[in-house]
């Protein structure tokens, strides 16, 4: 056991911060699985979703558009009445970031 904790604090440490997102309301060092709001217009809701990610390999590797925009455009949405992230990090290997979009 102990080994396997020196383990995790090694790659961590190679990693630097990347399984730590400052934009997470709780965010969690070895593991995070959060939704959360980032804003909403006074627009009536809709029933169109649209959802954006990005995410980072190792923190050495990051790829996608999480930008409002794209998931707009993923839904559909014409008319934006909420959005909100989700934000996943396992063990800082692997973190996944994403944007979801609500309106009509």
């Amino acid at each position: 056991m102990r080994n396997a904790a020196v383990l995790v604090f090694l790659i961590q440490g190679l990693v630097g911060c990347a399984g730590m997102n400052t934009r997470s309301p709780v965010p969690g060092f070895l593991y995070s699985d959060v939704q959360f709001t980032h804003s909403a217009t006074s627009n009536q809701a809709g029933n169109r979703i649209g959802e954006a990610c990005a995410l980072s390999i190792l923190g050495l590797i990051s790829t996608g558009d999480a930008s409002i925009e794209a998931a707009r455009r993923n839904g559909g949405i014409t008319l934006i009445s909420g959005v909100d992230e989700t934000f996943n990090n396992y063990l800082g290997l692997y973190s996944k970031s994403c944007v979801v979009v609500r309106g009509r």
